[in-house]
């Protein structure tokens, strides 16, 4: 057999494999894929510019640029009394996902386990295999915001987990934790001496409390390998850029196979990166007050159709039920689009039980947001 065994049996990502459906219809709303719709903010594009007009093109270190590596230290520890070392604890990688691909193959052995709360982003299993981890999921459901709880996290432990993958605000459900519920799930990785790998990338879109990272509760920032980027808050998910600060052991070994295999993120999007962190808290409040805006609009609007919605406290997506049409959420996602070209993305693409549901993106214009509903009600009365 010429494919390993291991990719062989990944299957491939359900939010892909759904908009190949989509690829030459006309008049699509598209209402499924993660990205800001926002442009790059122009300081940071002409900043990135100005950078290849000056030659700033060769390689950075492979831990990323210093002064990139600073900024964030600065950013952290202003935002969140976060303290980590630029040259020993923070890397700079090619998005979060490169990140966490490289803190999954950092930790784990052959047979460890991680547990993932579902529904969750589509490559959280598949990363965790490739690995050699097994990824356990834990269920969550929208009569409790689809959080996880303490008591399932300390149910799920056994001698071969090693760690929780924690993603909040979430992509696909938009849920997010308080300060208090955060501190009782770190309670219990503190008792069983867990690793978390804690993806935030979607930090400054929570909208109804002040986020708080899982590293700054006591005791927990030698724990915790927190990721970030600028994809989502910066509009910049062209760009790719990430970054991951953690214990310097683990930080250590991210670096050595990211050297190998990366050898360092691009520098012109590093060089971009510090241009954001610098000068771009405007530009993100606009930003948010404006997803805020189409948030409470589409879940008023699909709460009113019969489409039960929770209100996601974070990110861009909400998730809502349509098991009161008698349909899985695969044939409603293909329905929707065949019948009235919405395309939003089947429920169960994220996990089993997000079967019944399906993940709506408003990071797309009011005025796109308002006509999909009217596509939408149109379907539902056809039914």
């Amino acid at each position: 057999m010429r494919i390993s065994k291991k990719v062989d049996d990944l299957a491939p990502s359900g939010i892909r494999a759904f908009f190949d459906l989509v690829l030459g219809m006309k008049d699509v709303i598209s209402l499924g894929v993660g990205e800001p719709d926002f442009v790059t903010p122009w300081h940071v594009r002409e900043c990135a510019i100005q950078s290849l007009e000056q030659g700033f093109t060769s390689y950075t270190s492979n831990k990323g640029m210093p002064e990139l590596r600073r900024e964030i230290g600065g950013f952290l520890k202003k935002r969140h009394g976060l303290s980590y070392d630029p040259e020993e604890e923070t890397l700079i990688t090619v998005g979060v996902s490169e990140g966490l691909d490289l803190a999954m193959r950092a930790i784990l052995n052959n047979g460890d386990k991680i547990l993932i709360p579902e529904p969750s982003y589509v490559a959280y299993g598949p990363v965790v295999e490739l690995a050699g981890g097994q990824p356990v999921f834990l269920p969550t459901f929208i009569k409790n915001g689809f959080k996880v709880t303490p008591e399932q996290i300390e149910s799920a432990i056994t001698k071969s987990v090693k760690g929780i993958l924690l993603n909040y605000p979430c992509n696909p459900t938009g849920a997010s934790y308080t300060k208090k519920e955060l501190g009782a799930i770190a309670n219990v990785i503190k008792k069983h001496h867990l690793l978390v790998i804690s993806d935030e990338i979607y930090d400054e879109l929570t909208y109804d409390f002040d986020h708080t990272p899982l590293a700054a509760f006591p005791d927990m920032k030698n724990r915790v390998v927190y990721l970030n980027g600028f994809s989502k808050s910066y509009a910049m998910t062209g760009f790719r850029l990430g970054y991951a600060c953690g214990p310097k052991d683990i930080i250590s070994a991210m670096t050595k196979i990211h050297q190998y295999t990366i050898l360092c993120a691009p520098i012109t999007g590093q060089m971009a990166a510090v241009e954001a962190l610098k000068n771009s808290p405007r530009d993100t409040v606009a930003m948010k007050k404006e997803y805020i805006r189409r948030r409470d609009f589409i879940v008023e609007a699909l709460n009113n159709l019969g489409l039960i919605c929770h209100k996601p406290q974070g990110a861009f997506y909400v998730f809502p039920s349509i098991k009161s049409t008698g349909e899985s959420s695969i044939n409603f996602a293909r329905n929707l689009l065949q019948q009235q070209k919405v395309a939003l993305v089947p429920g169960v693409a994220f996990g089993r039980c997000g079967g019944g549901h399906v993940r709506i993106s408003y990071a797309s214009s009011y005025e796109n947001l308002k006509q999909a509903v009217v596509r939408i009600e149109k379907y539902l009365k056809k039914k």
